[in-house]
């Protein structure tokens, strides 16, 4: 098999599917259940995750003239991706049933926008991470509005796809400022660069623009804004889905920009991840206390969940990377399965919405509670969580680096966060005032949803109790992060020829 084959397995799988997927639905009558689409689309995500755990043991490969590098670092994030796709598509196989004729298309965008993902989580090229950047947007941009007949849905997709390609335009521009600046838009050429470069300015001015354009996709403030009109209006699936896949793939574009690339500019971008970072956790859980709309309350929970994961980019080296993959790992787990829960509770219509129609849902659907109570637990960081130790972790890394006073905004963050969560959390399990405040009944939990959810559920607590072997793959995706020192052929050590 070509070591360029090896290389991009995963995405070759993914890609694969996603064509199978487009070329089947049409020829399925429009009264025929699309779900056999969706397993077909679960089937190619574990196959892509085995694909990955396969390269693990392969040692560094780099392939297409070196502008591809599979190392513990990029495979740490296909595990990832792969485990955020695989929920998302147990938990969406009975959404769309019966509201709309379509749905298979839902799962090759899925499918097209991970290989996406993953492409940018391998890339040493930036116009290579550009491509991979493209491909998961455009397809996140057509399921943010996949809700058709609904307007807030319509909404929801125009103004992410209009700012996001504003934001595309800045990390497009960043990369030609980098080329000016060191004459290469490899990862490895423009580290070298650097330490000889003429232009320092133009190449901080470069990574200003590359920190815009993905400061947008992880939401980041002050590049925020989008997210809790668009979090609002999309399906909560694909909310669950966008906020957690392409926000890792971001921070590991961002990992391996900033300490590969840039990392003799660390003294310049460590100011700025400093800043960003306490932006974020203080707009993010300053304006998730003013939301009643439980969806909009968990949009402005991610952008202070972006700013604890920014907490580790002012660490060292290898402290700050492993740090951040731990922490992006805990909040996927942890996100993806309370927008699991909102998906089950409220349906295709998504009529429950506000923190009072969750009234004693407790009491009616014990189960969802339970999950969505253990995922609140989490979000806040109670001991036993994954949560607790991501932020110990990431907290813990900054202290090191003698970044006192941003653990310490950290902190109060965090205490500040408890307040909204806890609001929902009471809301689960309090007497309804009213019967008409009893949240619906809904549909019963589906086989699909119920193993998702418990996937989800695991991989929190695990996360929290057992975080080792978790920390191991972080630890050693960190070491990876070192650019390679030229461009060389593909190449396979000879055991796997």
């Amino acid at each position: 098999m070509s070591p360029n084959v090896i290389a991009l397995l995963p995405e070759y799988i993914l890609t694969i599917v996603g064509v199978l997927i487009m070329l089947a639905e049409p020829l399925l009558p429009p009264a025929v259940s699309r779900k056999p689409l969706g397993w077909l689309a679960i089937l190619g995500t574990v196959a892509a995750g085995v694909a990955s755990w396969y390269q693990l043991h392969l040692g560094v490969l780099t392939a297409f003239s070196g502008t591809i590098q599979i190392d513990s670092f990029s495979i740490f994030f296909h595990l990832l991706i792969s485990a955020i796709v695989l929920v998302t598509l147990l938990i969406s196989l009975d959404y769309f049933e019966g509201s709309t004729r379509h749905s298979g298309e839902y799962f090759a965008l899925v499918a097209f926008s991970a290989v996406g993902m993953m492409l940018m989580t391998c890339a040493t090229e930036l116009l290579v991470i550009f491509v991979g950047l493209e491909i998961s947007s455009i397809a996140t941009y057509i399921m943010c509005g996949f809700r058709k007949g609904h307007a807030t849905g319509a909404e929801s997709s125009i103004k992410y796809f209009l700012l996001g390609s504003f934001a595309t335009a800045f990390f497009l521009y960043g990369i030609a400022l980098a080329f000016g600046a060191t004459g290469s838009t490899s990862i490895a050429a423009i580290a070298q660069g650097l330490a000889t470069t003429t232009t320092p300015r133009l190449a901080f001015l470069a990574l200003a623009m590359i920190l815009i354009g993905l400061g947008f996709k992880v939401s980041a403030a002050p590049f925020h804004v989008w997210t809790p009109d668009v979090y609002q209006g999309a399906p909560s699936p694909v909310v669950g889905f966008m906020s957690t896949a392409p926000k890792a793939a971001a921070f590991a574009v961002l990992l391996r920009i900033t300490f590969s690339a840039f990392g003799p500019m660390q003294h310049r971008w460590a100011i700025l991840m400093w800043i960003l970072a306490a932006l974020s956790m203080t707009i993010g859980n300053l304006g998730a206390l003013l939301q009643r709309d439980v969806k909009r309350m968990l949009a402005y929970s991610s952008i202070a969940h972006a700013g604890y994961i920014l907490v580790a980019f002012t660490a060292f080296q290898s402290d700050g990377i492993a740090a951040a993959c731990f922490y992006t790992a805990t909040y996927a787990a942890m996100q993806v399965g309370a927008f699991a829960v909102i998906t089950q509770v409220t349906g295709y219509n998504e009529q429950i919405r506000t923190t009072d129609d969750y009234t004693g849902l407790g009491l009616r659907r014990p189960i969802l509670a339970a999950f969505l109570a253990l995922f609140l637990i989490s979000l806040i960081g109670i001991p036993f969580t994954g949560g607790f130790f991501g932020k110990f972790y990431v907290f813990s890394a900054a202290i090191h680096a003698s970044n006192v006073w941003l653990a310490v905004i950290g902190l109060l963050n965090s205490g500040v966060a408890c307040f909204y969560y806890l609001r929902l959390l009471v809301a689960l399990y309090a007497r309804p005032v009213t019967e008409t405040a009893q949240p619906a009944k809904g549909r019963t939990l589906s086989v699909p949803a119920g193993i998702g959810l418990t996937l989800a559920a695991a991989a929190t607590l695990v996360l929290g109790i057992l975080p080792g072997h978790f920390l191991n793959l972080a630890q050693r995706a960190s070491a990876s992060t070192q650019p390679v020192s030229a461009p060389v052929a593909a190449t396979i050590p000879p055991s796997t020829r």
